[in-house]
């Protein structure tokens, strides 16, 4: 298997998913830093992007 090519949600930017890449393995963005996780079903590999719930301390 060779290394994929995805295109980040946030900034457009292309991210390189390595050939040995394994199933739940997190992935950023080089570009904007948005964090995807790898989710792998047989040959299909896709990334699945991380969202980060801000704290409301109580407000």
């Amino acid at each position: 298997m060779s290394s994929r090519k995805f295109t980040c949600d946030v900034c457009g930017s292309e991210i390189e998913v390595p050939a040995d890449v394994m199933d739940g393995e997190l992935i950023s963005c080089p570009t904007c830093g948005q964090k995807y996780q790898v989710v792998i079903q047989s040959e299909n590999v896709q990334l699945k992007a991380i969202t980060v719930e801000a704290e409301d301390w109580g407000e």
